[in-house]
Order: structure tokens, then sequence, then C-alpha cells
């Protein structure tokens, strides 16, 4: 089996599920099997709840003070394993917990997931991509029609239900369109990561 938890730049990640519902053109997972601590990142079977649970149980967390899910696949992807696992880090650990979302959770499961991952999520962290629905289309190859307007809708209603949110895009985006998501989250009232391409 892949790496369930891996340490990546001092913080520690779960990767729970390997499914995705978009193909961007410079995820990682393209290029290495692993990044940082981990060895595999591909997950030979779906891990289930019990079985990333009992990892969360070996691992020592006395030197982290935030658990973020992200991994090779979108965690929303594996709704009921994130909210099980992140109900017993919240029981036993006093961490926050951050997801790295795609923000089309809400599709991908059809019904709004927000309340839910309200309960045991600190922070989002989602991924806007783009300034525009061409743009979003042409670097993030979504399986859904609409994707884009389905990214901004649950950036949303993720700020009813989730105190810290952060937007985030690739470097690879020409600079241009890299001012215009500024635009887009400043219209948005949140603050923009730009992260570099590996």
């Amino acid at each position: 089996m892949a790496d369930i938890l891996y340490l990546y730049d001092g913080q520690v990640y779960a990767n729970i599920t390997n499914t995705c519902n978009c193909n961007c053109v410079f995820c990682i997972r393209r290029q290495h099997a692993g990044i940082g601590e981990a060895a595999s990142l591909w997950h030979s079977f779906a891990p289930s709840s019990k079985e990333v649970i009992e990892e969360m149980a070996r691992f020592d967390f006395s030197r982290q003070n935030t658990l973020v899910y992200c991994g090779y696949g979108e965690p929303t992807c594996a709704l009921d394993v994130l909210l099980d696992s992140a109900k017993y880090i919240k029981s036993n650990h006093n961490i926050s917990i951050r997801v790295n979302t795609n923000g089309l959770g809400n599709v991908y499961n059809k019904f709004n997931i927000l309340p839910q991952l309200a309960e045991v999520v600190d922070s989002l962290s989602i991924s806007l991509n783009a300034p525009d629905a061409a743009t979003y289309e042409a670097v993030s190859l979504p399986v859904y029609d609409g994707a884009f307007d389905s990214v901004l809708e649950f950036i949303k209603e993720s700020k009813l239900w989730i105190p810290d949110i952060t937007l985030s895009i690739v470097d690879v985006l020409p600079k241009e369109q890299q001012e215009a998501c500024k635009e887009v989250a400043s219209s948005l009232s949140l603050p923009l990561r730009i992260r570099k391409y590996s």
C-alpha cells in the first residue's frame, strides 16, 4: 500500500484517495511517484476509514500543529474517510485540520458537504487555478461541464461554514492571468496563494 501519512516540508499530510475529478496539467502526480518522505502515494486499493485511522493511531503527532488532507487525489472524493479520520484526530489530538481541495466536492458528492466539513475542518485551501472558465478548463481538465462556476459557488458557500479559507493558483499561468486571479480573490474577499510549479 502507498503511504497514507507522509511528511513534507515539516508538515504531516493525509493521502486518503487517488480518485480525482480533475487532471490538472501541473499536478505533481504526473511527474513523481511520491513527494516529501513518501516513497509512493499511489494506492493499490482505496484505504478504508479503519485503515486510515489505524495509521493515524501509530503516527506521532506530538510535534505537529496541523494535519493537511492532500495527496494524490481529491480528499472530498473520499468524504466518509475524510470525516471519520478527521473526527478521530479531533478526539485524540489538539491540532488543526486543513483540507486542500479543488472545490468540486459538492458536485462529486451531489450535496452540500460543507456543514459536515465544518464539524472537523479548521481551514480550506481551495484551488482557484484560473481567472475564468475557459482557462480553468484548459489547465484543470475537469470531468464536469461548468466546473469553474461550481468552484466559485463552493468558495462562496465555504465562507459561511469554514473560518479560514485561502485560494490558490500555480505560477504556470501567465502574469496577466495571475493578476486576474488576484482580482477574483479580492472580489471574494479572500487571500490568494501563488504556488511555485515543481
